[in-house]
C-alpha cells in the first residue's frame, strides 16, 4: 500500500517589508529533502488546490511548499485592499523564501502564481531554478479576463456545501472534467463560514485593483525574455488566457518554452489528474 506523505499547515509572520502580515503555507516531504518545489496558485483560488500535485512530488523525495497568497486560505488580509497587487505578492513571497533560507526553488505557478513568479525572475532570476507556469503567459488580452470580471465582481454566499460546490463548477469549468471527489475537495477548501452562511475563501477586497488593472492588456514580455532557466509551460486547448499564438511564441522567445497542451481543458488545467501531475513531475525529475 502506498503511504501519502503528511502534510503539515505552517504560518509565518512577515516583517516591514511584507507588511507584517502572516503568510500561510501547506508543506509536504522532509524539510530536509535536496529539491524544493514552491506552488503559488491562482486569483481566487488557494494553497489546497496542490494537494494532489504536492502528495505526488513528496512521496518522489521533494519538499513541496504550497503557499496561500495573501487575502486567500488561510494566510491574513490586507487592510488595504488596494495593497492588492503584483508587487506585494512578489515581495511577501521572496521573504517567505529569505526567511526559509532557501536560495531557489522550483516553482509552479497557475494563472496568477505564474505572474509572480515572472516578477520575481525579473528582480532575482536566481531564486527560480526551473519554471512551471500553468495556463499563463507574458501577454493576456484584456478581453480574454472578462469571465473572470464578471464573477469576481459578486460578494456571494451559499446556504451550504452543495451550493458552494455548484457555483465553482459553474465558474470553473475550464478546470476540466474532474471527478466528484476532487470537486468537494475544492469545495470544502474554498469555504469558510460567515454567520450561518459560507463565503468563498478569499477576501472580497481583491477585486478591486483586479478591476481597475486589468481594462488593458497585460504585456510582461521583457521579464518573460530575461528568463534563464529551463520553462514548461502547459496550457489547456480551450484556453482564452494563454491564446494558441503567445503559447508558441514562448517557444521561441527567451527561454524558449516546453509546451504542453492538454485537449478538453479550458483555464486552467487542475493539476488533479494523473496525465497532468505526471507531465509536470516527469519534466522536473522527480
Amino acid at each position: 500500500m502506498t503511504v501519502r506523505p503528511a502534510m503539515r499547515q505552517r504560518r509565518l509572520r512577515l516583517g516591514a517589508s511584507g507588511g507584517g502580515i502572516a503568510l500561510a503555507w501547506t508543506e509536504w516531504g522532509e524539510e530536509r529533502a535536496g529539491r524544493t518545489v514552491l506552488c503559488v496558485h491562482g486569483l481566487t483560488r488557494n494553497a489546497r488546490d496542490f494537494d494532489f500535485l504536492a502528495a505526488r512530488l513528496a512521496a518522489g523525495g521533494a519538499r513541496v511548499l504550497c503557499v496561500d497568497v495573501v487575502g486567500r486560505g488561510r494566510s491574513d488580509w490586507l487592510q488595504d485592499p488596494r495593497g492588492y497587487r503584483l508587487d506585494t505578492y512578489i515581495g511577501q513571497i521572496r521573504e517567505l523564501l529569505d526567511r526559509l533560507e532557501l536560495d531557489a526553488v522550483d516553482w509552479i505557478g497557475t494563472s496568477m502564481g505564474g505572474l509572480i513568479a515572472l516578477g520575481l525572475a525579473a528582480r532575482q532570476p536566481q531564486r527560480i531554478a526551473r519554471l512551471v507556469l500553468n495556463d499563463i503567459g507574458p501577454f493576456v488580452a484584456a478581453a480574454a479576463l472578462e469571465p473572470i470580471r464578471a464573477y469576481l465582481g459578486l460578494d456571494l454566499s451559499f446556504a451550504d456545501l452543495a451550493e458552494l460546490e455548484a457555483h465553482l463548477r459553474r465558474i470553473h469549468v475550464g478546470f476540466g472534467p474532474l471527478t466528484e471527489a476532487q470537486w468537494r475537495h475544492l469545495a470544502i477548501h474554498s469555504a469558510r463560514r460567515e454567520g450561518g452562511r459560507l463565503r468563498l475563501h478569499y477576501d472580497p477586497a481583491i477585486r478591486v485593483p483586479f478591476l481597475e488593472e486589468t481594462a488593458e492588456d497585460l504585456d510582461l514580455w521583457s521579464a518573460y525574455e530575461r528568463l534563464s532557466c529551463p520553462v514548461l509551460v502547459l496550457r489547456g486547448a480551450r484556453s482564452p488566457v494563454l491564446d494558441p499564438a503567445t503559447a508558441m511564441a514562448m517557444t521561441v522567445r527567451g527561454p524558449r518554452a516546453r509546451l504542453v497542451t492538454f485537449a478538453g481543458i479550458g483555464h486552467a488545467p487542475a493539476l488533479m489528474c494523473a496525465e497532468q501531475i505526471e507531465t509536470v513531475a516527469d519534466w522536473l525529475g522527480i
